[in-house]
């Protein structure tokens, strides 16, 4: 695969990502400080012990772990293996490790030239480095699920449809603005995934399901609930075995050929997963104890669908209505592949079920749904399916796509406001917004402040940061129950 080619779409899909670089913010925050801990740990002190890197953590995380008085981690984050608890999972850490042991080697290295920066993991060529790291596994995700589209659509669809998903949906806060986040990686190791299964697609060798047994592995290292794409692989097997099955002659070295590629998958996808397995053993004394409470607490019986996309807690398609024309696009890619577009009605189905049934299924600090990010190359296909059918109601292509781009930029412009007020604290981060304010804001308020508050972000973005965390800060205090009076 090359990253370059012939193509004016993918060289204009590079120069955008080349000229959005400058707003990468190497921040580590929030449920990035426990993604983030792993690699710093193990890359500084060879360990998974995780005082230092909650001491260091924004002051949000620092409220909730740091015991003021004695300046210590609280008791109550150790587990009985005397390690401090870290849910997060250790993917973007993984992601990330190539990057950051250059960069800490050449600090390291700088040393000997007389430099002082702190090889410390906290220092700016860290957190830079993993910042553009995260920018960069952002836009792979954006054009593996791009070359994916491109195969059943014109490209000029495909391309229209990738710039939409990526300025006009959630992804464009966790690739710049949060990049300490997994949401990114998300977005890159499930098109990842996609791609090579759409390009090994049909009789795949030994040596390439062994890859593809990788690739599911370290999907499932990034995010669990990545889960439901191997219902892809299920499916499929489920096909080839009724059809060898069903055959006139009934094939058994088929059979046995077809279990044993099977068979070698899974082990893959249990050495690729290993990372987790190890580091829950390590931190929790149990591989499979993951952090997240009992299962059976999730609301499996009473899932909060209409919520999830509806609700002003940030809805799926109520934040991000791009996404709602990319939806109805899975349907509508059955004229070009119908079983595909089943295999990704299942999963967005399944993905859709899971984060409704999880207690946080409203992801606390978001922008939008933040989950669904981790469906970046579905809604990239389903947008094409959409815009393709869209083009084949004028008589001119030309008059189709030039709409086409006007209505995708009304959309990109609407989401770059939500996300100005949003970062801006003009509505709040957590729970419900009220519709009124925001559109109000939208309409006025945005246009006044976006020059200046962009003016800030370029110009003196430590202290607009500070400034956010000190107000993030204040809205978590308020909204911890009041101490009981005497």
């Amino acid at each position: 695969m090359k990253i370059l080619s012939d193509s004016k779409y993918e060289r204009c899909l590079l120069v955008f990502f080349l000229l959005s670089l400058p707003l990468v913010n190497p921040w580590v925050r929030g449920d990035g400080v426990g993604y983030y801990a792993y690699v710093r740990s193990l890359l500084i002190d060879g360990d998974l012990r995780f005082e230092d890197e909650y001491r260091h953590g924004n002051p949000g995380v620092v409220l909730a772990v740091v015991d003021n008085a004695t300046g210590k981690v609280r008791s109550t984050m150790y587990t009985p293996t005397g390690y401090v608890a870290n849910h997060f999972t250790v993917g973007p850490s993984l992601l990330w490790a190539p990057f950051l042991v250059t960069v800490h080697l050449g600090v390291k290295a700088s040393h000997w030239l007389g430099a002082t920066v702190p090889a410390d993991g906290f220092s700016r060529p860290y957190t830079v480095t993993m910042a553009l790291a995260t920018a960069l596994y952002g836009f792979l995700g954006l054009y593996l699920a791009y070359r994916v589209a491109r195969k059943y659509f014109e490209e000029r669809w495909a391309f229209l449809a990738t710039l939409g998903i990526w300025f006009a949906s959630s992804l464009v806060v966790y690739m710049y603005f949060n990049p300490s986040w997994s949401h990114a990686h998300s977005a890159f190791v499930t098109s990842l995934f996609l791609w090579y299964w759409q390009r090994t697609r049909g009789r795949r060798s030994p040596a390439q399901w062994m890859m593809l047994g990788a690739i599911s592995g370290l999907m499932l290292d990034v995010y669990y609930p990545h889960f439901v794409f191997l219902f892809i692989l299920l499916l499929e097997a489920v096909r080839d075995y009724l059809r060898v099955w069903r055959a006139p002659e009934r094939d058994w070295r088929e059979i046995r050929r077809l279990f044993s590629v099977h068979l070698l998958y899974a082990l893959v996808v249990v050495v690729a997963f290993l990372p987790t397995l190890v580091t829950r053993q390590i931190i929790y004394g149990n591989p499979f104890q993951f952090g997240y409470g009992n299962m059976r607490d999730w609301a499996w019986t009473a899932p909060v669908l209409w919520k999830v996309l509806f609700s002003s807690t940030h809805g799926l398609l109520s934040w991000t209505p791009i996404l709602i024309p990319a939806s109805v696009g899975l349907v509508l890619l059955r004229q070009r592949d119908r079983e595909l577009a089943g295999y990704l009605i299942v999963v967005g189905l399944a993905y859709y079920y899971v984060i409704a049934s999880y207690p946080s299924w409203d992801g606390l600090s978001s922008f939008g749904n933040r989950y669904f990010v981790s469906l970046t190359p579905l809604f990239v296909l389903g947008l094409t399916a959409a815009l393709d059918r869209w083009g084949a109601i004028f008589a001119r292509p030309a008059r189709g796509w030039s709409i086409g781009a006007l209505v995708l930029s009304a959309f990109v412009v609407w989401n770059l406001g939500f996300v100005f007020q949003w970062g801006t604290k003009m509505i709040p981060n957590r729970g419900p917004i009220s519709w009124r304010q925001m559109a109000y804001n939208q309409v006025v308020l945005v246009p006044r402040r976006l020059g200046g508050g962009l003016t800030r972000y370029f110009s003196g973005r430590e202290a607009l940061m500070q400034h956010l965390e000190r107000e993030d800060l204040r809205e978590q205090q308020s909204a911890l129950p009041a101490p009981p009076k005497k």
